[in-house]
């Protein structure tokens, strides 16, 4: 149970978000938790969107999406990860599915089965980098020595999925995506915010949405990120959430480094992790 008297309304939030977190799959009203913060629903509601950047349902829907896909990945049956993920019935999961994840659920567990992915590769002041995307959203961001390396690293996240580059004339929303991080990787466009659509457990979302938020130009410790989610002791595993982070830069885990200062491990290297960070003091308003 949350508890009651938490030192301030911060704390009450993240409180609330580790109990929506291990509580999922039981009903979870506005009502409820506004109760278990000491709050008046009015003002939970404001708070909670003003902490964690999306309302109570929102959170909600993304961690019981979160526990569907994991269940998904781990070849459940559709329905068993369903009714596990908290869902009540699985009418309404296949509508949902199709908007956030752009596949149905059986088409996720089947890596992709029926979906469209298109990609395009782009040199930027930092190395070579392949986007791959659905029309949902941004699905894949790396960076590698070579276009062939990277395609199959896409086509073994989603080895199912009808993979194929982006078309001449190319789709007017990929393309606008594509643009905006070759302009950010140069120090042209520092705000990025563009849709994703990828996997992620909860607390894998909780530091993914965190490192969102570190400002353009900043880093932060892994012991300051964990603390920043309610969770002071995990700085381990905010860790090895951004080392599984699928989209470089679009999730800047470049922007967090040891509490000694060291740069610390970089899924796309060292380096590369130095010159991005050292473009964006250059180029920070």
């Amino acid at each position: 149970m949350v508890h009651q008297t938490p030192s301030s309304v911060p704390e009450r939030i993240r409180k609330i978000c580790r109990y929506i977190e291990t509580h999922s799959e039981e009903p979870l009203t506005l009502g409820l938790l506004a109760s278990m913060a000491v709050m008046s629903r009015y003002h939970f509601a404001r708070s909670f969107k003003a902490v964690v950047g999306v309302t109570p349902k929102q959170y909600i829907a993304g961690i019981r999406f979160g526990e569907l896909k994991r269940g998904l990945a781990e070849a459940k049956p559709v329905d068993a990860a369903v009714y596990d993920a908290g869902y009540g019935s699985a009418s309404r999961v296949y509508e949902q599915a199709i908007s956030r994840l752009g596949m149905t659920p059986a088409q996720y567990r089947r890596g992709g089965e029926g979906v469209a992915i298109s990609y395009a590769s782009l040199q930027t002041p930092v190395g070579l980098m392949l986007i791959g995307a659905t029309d949902r959203g941004i699905a894949f961001a790396q960076f590698g020595d070579s276009e062939a390396e990277l395609l199959a690293k896409l086509r073994a996240e989603y080895r199912n999925a009808a993979i194929e580059p982006m078309q001449t004339p190319p789709h007017p929303q990929f393309a606008q995506w594509v643009e905006a991080i070759a302009r950010h990787v140069a120090g042209d466009q520092p705000h990025l915010d563009l849709p994703l659509d990828i996997r992620a457990t909860a607390f894998q979302m909780r530091v993914w949405k965190y490192l969102q938020t570190i400002p353009y130009g900043d880093v932060q410790s892994y012991a300051e990120v964990a603390r920043g989610i309610g969770s002071p002791t995990s700085a381990r595993a905010v860790a090895n959430a951004c080392a599984n982070n699928p989209v470089a830069v679009v999730i800047p885990c470049h922007r967090v480094i040891r509490g000694t200062g060291d740069l610390s491990g970089y899924r796309w290297g060292i380096e590369r992790k130095r010159a991005l960070i050292d473009r964006e003091r250059a180029h920070a308003r």
